[in-house]
């Protein structure tokens, strides 16, 4: 399910909202600039699924959001556990590439995830706002906008990425540790199950 958890920026230990409702994710994410939006979930993409097909199965959303924002370019990145001793490792070192607080400049950051799960943070006005996305879920974090991404101890997750920028994948760290004393994803993906298990 999708999560939203919003704590003052000064404050891990005091949730001030919390929605699981898309609708009123997209609401209070709408708040600071942020679309969320969900849409339907084609079959028979799995964790094997290349570019190609990935692509090939979402191309009318693909070819809308890339004519609405301007994209040059489109990728897919995927990960899930093998049983290549050298996985965990890769995992560990690909989820630290992310997970600091970082911008993409005049880039938006536009995510539609397709299988799995992963925790978007975005900080702004004073709020760090963590987003439980999973398959089916859009997320557009806009242009200057402090953030990070959590993809867990162990990444399980295929999404679709847009760029303005041909090169793909530009970050600006900004330096900060605040992404080290907020819940990391694992945190928020057991809140999110506890909920979906008590409703």
């Amino acid at each position: 399910m999708s999560l939203l958890i919003i704590w003052p920026d000064s404050d891990p230990a005091a949730v001030v909202e919390q929605a699981a409702d898309p609708a009123e994710v997209s609401a209070a994410l709408s708040r600071i600039g942020c679309r969320f939006e969900q849409c339907p979930v084609r079959p028979g993409i799995g964790p094997a699924s290349d570019q190609d097909a990935v692509l090939a199965a979402y191309r009318d959303e693909v070819d809308q959001i890339v004519a609405e924002y301007g994209f040059v370019a489109v990728d897919v990145a995927a990960q899930h556990p093998t049983d290549d001793p050298g996985w965990p490792a890769a995992a560990r070192e690909l989820r630290a590439k992310f997970a600091d607080e970082h911008t993409h400049g005049d880039d938006d950051e536009v995510r539609f995830i397709v299988r799995g799960s992963g925790v978007f943070y975005l900080h702004a006005d004073g709020r760090v706002h963590a987003v439980q996305t999973v398959a089916g879920d859009l997320i557009s974090v806009p242009p200057h906008t402090t953030h990070w991404f959590d993809m867990g101890l162990v990444p399980d997750f295929t999404t679709i990425r847009f760029f303005r920028n041909k090169e793909g994948w530009v970050a600006f760290p900004t330096g900060s540790d605040i992404a080290r004393r907020f819940p990391d994803a694992d945190a928020v993906q057991a809140r999110a199950r506890a909920l979906g298990a008590a409703n």
